[in-house]
């Protein structure tokens, strides 16, 4: 597979797999002693996106490296950090002894889509310094230089779209006017934008789908820079010269 290829394909099935996994999720939870409030069963199932990461793996197993270890459990995707001992990562790839790359995935959906954006900005923030910190310090192999990766599946829907209220900004100094007119789907882009921006990962990702994909697999990138096709071509360059 060429790194230029394009991925739309894997990644619609992708998107289906995620809509079912997350409905199916919904059902069960229901179905339970105690029916969820809301969207709280499919949005805490925790396996939602394994379909993304099946197509990642999938993807980089057709180039055929030889010796590239792919780890996917969660016994073997787990990393120290500086600031905490250790962290889960959801993909971690290993060549001769060396990390080659830890990729984390997350999705972003309602109701409260204010919280949740800064629970992942958080989160994902304070994974890439901590991973930074980490990798300075010599902890993942002699001559490691891990392609860090970052993706997020936000829920395509009014909530999302729309522009937040001024009153969560700042009261005593003014705040980025970019984020002034941004909405969550925005917000979320720019995080992406920035982490690369200031080194906190090798690439980001997001894409935007709404719940009626669970058939189309329909999706949208919210930048050339963010798309997760740019992603793959960019893990699978790196991946290719750390293994050569």
């Amino acid at each position: 597979m060429s790194h230029t290829a394009d991925c739309s394909i894997e990644i619609r099935r992708a998107v289906k797999g995620y809509w079912k996994a997350k409905s199916s999720a919904q059902k069960k939870s229901n179905a339970g002693p105690k029916a969820d409030q809301g969207k709280r069963g499919s949005a805490t199932a925790g396996k939602n996106l394994d379909s993304f990461l099946d197509m990642i793996i999938k993807i980089i197993s057709r180039e055929k490296l030889k010796g590239l270890k792919i780890y996917k459990k969660r016994s073997e995707v787990t990393l120290p950090g500086h600031f905490r001992p250790t962290k889960q990562w959801d993909l971690v790839l290993m060549f001769k002894g060396r990390l080659i790359a830890a990729i984390e995935l997350k999705s972003l959906g309602g109701p409260s889509f204010g919280n949740n954006a800064n629970n992942r900005c958080e989160e994902a923030l304070g994974s890439g310094v901590d991973f930074s910190v980490a990798q300075r310090e010599g902890l993942f192999g002699s001559g490691a230089n891990p392609f860090v990766g970052y993706f997020i599946l936000v829920e395509d829907e009014d909530k999302s779209r729309s522009i937040p209220k001024r009153g969560n900004l700042s009261k005593h100094f003014e705040a980025d006017p970019k984020f002034a007119t941004a909405s969550y789907q925005q917000r979320m882009r720019i995080l992406c934008e920035r982490m690369v921006q200031e080194r906190i990962c090798t690439a980001s990702a997001i894409l935007a789908t709404p719940s009626t994909s669970i058939r189309s697999g329909e999706y949208e990138d919210l930048s050339k820079e963010t798309s997760l096709n740019r992603f793959m071509a960019k893990l699978l360059a790196h991946v290719q010269i750390e293994t050569s």
